[in-house]
């Protein structure tokens, strides 16, 4: 029992330190991207999204056949092709043409709405019970989120708005990715998942994305830019997505979620450092807001602690009416 307990803890222990690597590398990719972004070099959105799903299929498939993974289930196969739909394609995609409307900064408060999202997918797909706590605390996260987006729509351009309701996109389809796929996740090794995934999502995402590589004028690429891009591509593609199964085999879809706290906070340090953005009252406002819901949200009971006490319970009531 005491060696199980001891497994259990040091996988737990693995599993928290791989997600907070995980939300430490998105947290400095998001300013990394948007300089990329802001560069002369015509990279847009959709073009710096394909260049990452062709450098990550490569390495993951590499890496695959050099170390001798386990293959996949040829049934599990269609599921990669869903979870690559939620997981990577509308995920990343989102997620950088919203950063390319919008700072650094207010893309960052606008994904820590995730562990929310999270949370009522959970009551979806993982029969989470819904409580009065959880109600205020999406009421309290949602407030914050409305007070940065709805602000951004009163100023000049409405470009702001757009790509914060674009990165919220992001935010829902990676939630849906942590809490419908979890038995997938947790039945193939992360190499073999994300193989898949990124295959499909570079075959998914072509259509709309290869005419965009033509824009790029690769002549006047810096090494500063191929460095960047390098760690977008090794750094916030694969190593965080081989890390992130890694986290989900071991920890509660919401407690995993939790880390996206992280990922402000060094978005916006690096973000004013770079000159992509500030840290105004609104933002402040926001943070605080989002951050209090998310809190209220988590410590509301999982259905695990609701169903021990209501054993609990029984057993109380079978013993005393024993006596």
């Amino acid at each position: 029992f005491m060696k199980n307990s001891k497994f259990k803890m040091k996988q737990t222990y693995i599993g928290h330190l791989a997600i907070f690597a995980v939300n430490l590398i998105f947290g400095i990719n998001t300013p990394i991207t948007k300089s990329i972004l802001n560069s002369s070099l015509q990279i847009d959105a959709l073009a710096l999204t394909y260049l990452r799903f062709i450098g990550a299929t490569i390495v993951f498939w590499l890496v695959s056949i050099l170390f001798k993974i386990p293959k996949a289930n040829k049934k599990d196969i269609p599921f990669f092709l869903l979870a690559s739909l939620f997981g990577v394609v509308l995920n990343q995609t989102s997620f950088v043409y919203g950063l390319s409307k919008t700072s650094p900064v207010d893309a960052s408060i606008v994904v820590s709405l995730t562990p929310i999202v999270t949370m009522i997918f959970s009551a979806i797909f993982v029969k989470e019970p819904i409580t009065l706590k959880k109600v205020f605390g999406v009421l309290v996260g949602c407030s914050g989120a409305l007070i940065l987006i709805l602000s951004s729509a009163n100023a000049a351009t409405n470009s702001t708005w757009v790509g914060n309701m674009i990165c919220f996109v992001s935010c829902l389809s990676y939630g849906l990715y942590l809490t419908a796929f979890k038995p997938l996740i947790q039945r193939n090794h992360p190499i073999t998942l994300m193989k898949w995934m990124f295959l499909f999502g570079t075959i998914i995402s072509t259509p709309f994305t290869f005419s965009h590589l033509y824009t790029i004028e690769y002549s006047q690429i810096t090494w500063d830019i191929t460095l960047k891009i390098t760690y977008v591509i090794l750094g916030a593609t694969f190593l965080t997505y081989l890390l992130i199964p890694i986290g989900q085999t071991r920890i509660r879809p919401t407690t995993l979620s939790m880390y996206n706290y992280l990922q402000p906070i060094v978005t916006t340090i690096l973000s004013v450092i770079m000159g992509l953005g500030i840290f105004g009252l609104k933002q402040s406002l926001a943070t605080v807001l989002v951050f209090l819901g998310v809190y209220i949200v988590t410590q509301s009971k999982s259905r695990a602690q609701v169903l021990q006490e209501k054993s609990l319970k029984e057993s109380q009531n079978k013993s005393s009416d024993n006596k």
